[in-house]
C-alpha cells in the first residue's frame, strides 16, 4: 500500500467533459479527506472511499468541504486552488489525502502524499494549499 501524489488520471478524462465546476460560491463542492499510511492513492484512484481513511477526535469521516477559489491564468496556464483546509482541537495521524468532487458521485481530483505521517494531538491539523498562481496552484493546466 503506498500514497503517490498525482492528478487522478480519471479527472483528467472529467476536465474534457465539463464534469467538474470549480467555480467559487456557485461550483460543485470539493471536499478533502484524510488517509493513514495504510491506504492506497494515486492516479489511478477515481473516487473517495472509506478505506484506510484516518479517524480521531475533531476529524469526520469524508473530511471537510474545501473553498474553492474560482479558477483563472496568467500566460498560458490556466490553475484553481483551494482556501487551506484545517481540524481544530484535532488528533489525527494521517500520511496523505484525497481532494474530492462530493457533488458528482465522490470523483477523484488530486491524491496528496505528506511524505510521512502528520499528526496532531489536541491541535489544528492544517493542509496549506500552494499559492494560488500559474506555477505553483495545486491544479494547473499548462
Amino acid at each position: 500500500m503506498a500514497i503517490t501524489q498525482a492528478m487522478c488520471t480519471s479527472f483528467k478524462q472529467e476536465l474534457m467533459t465539463g464534469t467538474h465546476d470549480f467555480t467559487a460560491s456557485s461550483g460543485d463542492t470539493f471536499k478533502v479527506a484524510l488517509y493513514t499510511s495504510s491506504a492506497t492513492l494515486s492516479a489511478a484512484t477515481t473516487a473517495y472511499s472509506a478505506t484506510n481513511e484516518a479517524s480521531g477526535t475533531g476529524y469526520t469521516a469524508g473530511g471537510t468541504a474545501l473553498t474553492n477559489i474560482t479558477p483563472t491564468t496568467s500566460g498560458t496556464t490556466a490553475f484553481a486552488d483551494f482556501s487551506n483546509a484545517s481540524w481544530t482541537s484535532a488528533t489525527i495521524t494521517a500520511r496523505g489525502a484525497l481532494i474530492y468532487n462530493s457533488t458528482d458521485s465522490n470523483k477523484a481530483v488530486l491524491a496528496l502524499d505528506f511524505g510521512g505521517d502528520k499528526t496532531s494531538t489536541n491541535g489544528t491539523f492544517e493542509i496549506q494549499f500552494p499559492t494560488a498562481d500559474a506555477s505553483n496552484a495545486i491544479i494547473r493546466v499548462a
